[in-house]
């Protein structure tokens, strides 16, 4: 799991935990699909090392420092889960800070190339990362969007991920997640922003008052 870092690295980051969840979507309003769909995330809780210091503080030193690791740890995680790079089709983010740090604090840790980059280049994606962020005690469920790593626009591939933060954040914590999935919605059939005709207001000419 975090074996590719040392104990040293970890614990310069501020590492206390590391879990990863799997759902598995066997069927979908009573008709079974023909392949499951696997979704997972993983999720990293850090110490957050920008508490008290302040709305003008600089976050760039701790980010560059922290995001790649975390990067690299969580990718490594929804990789494994997920049986191979090769079987992730969609992936996302999210950061929620606690209660003594600020919402810059979780945006510092996954909304820079420190994080994206290395979440792409591990999950050879090359989408924009679909994300969530906010402020959270332990126990929040957090909802991470999904869309598919190379085709942004692949309407089939819209999902989510529900995650329940058991016992993270505390006030001086950050939870970073990236998540990820094997395949498309179950059974899509909305089409695709690739294909669709022009659409504009004047449809709706006859339907206003």
């Amino acid at each position: 799991m975090t074996g590719t870092f040392g104990a040293d690295v970890l614990e310069s980051i501020g590492l206390r935990s590391v879990t990863t969840v799997c759902d598995e979507i066997l069927s979908e309003s009573g008709t079974p699909l023909d392949r499951p769909l696997r979704q997972v995330a993983s999720v990293a809780v850090v110490e957050n090392p920008w508490v008290g210091g302040g709305v003008e503080q600089d976050l760039g030193p701790e980010a560059r420092e922290v995001a790649p690791v975390l990067g690299k740890i969580l990718s490594d995680q929804v990789v494994s889960a997920l049986g191979g790079v090769d079987d992730v089709a969609t992936f996302g983010k999210a950061a929620l800070v606690g209660t003594e740090g600020e919402l810059e604090h979780a945006g510092a840790l996954i909304h820079t190339p420190y994080f994206g980059n290395i979440v792409r280049e591990l999950l050879e994606g090359t989408s924009v990362l679909c994300f969530a962020d906010g402020r959270a005690i332990p126990g929040t469920d957090v909802r991470i969007p999904l869309w598919h790593k190379t085709h942004a626009t692949s309407r089939d591939h819209y999902q989510t991920i529900d995650v329940h933060l058991t016992d993270a954040p505390r006030e001086d914590e950050i939870c970073v997640v990236v998540a990820a999935s094997d395949g498309p919605r179950p059974f899509p059939r909305l089409g695709d922003r690739r294909t669709d005709a022009p659409i504009t207001s004047e449809i709706l000419k006859g339907k206003l008052t």
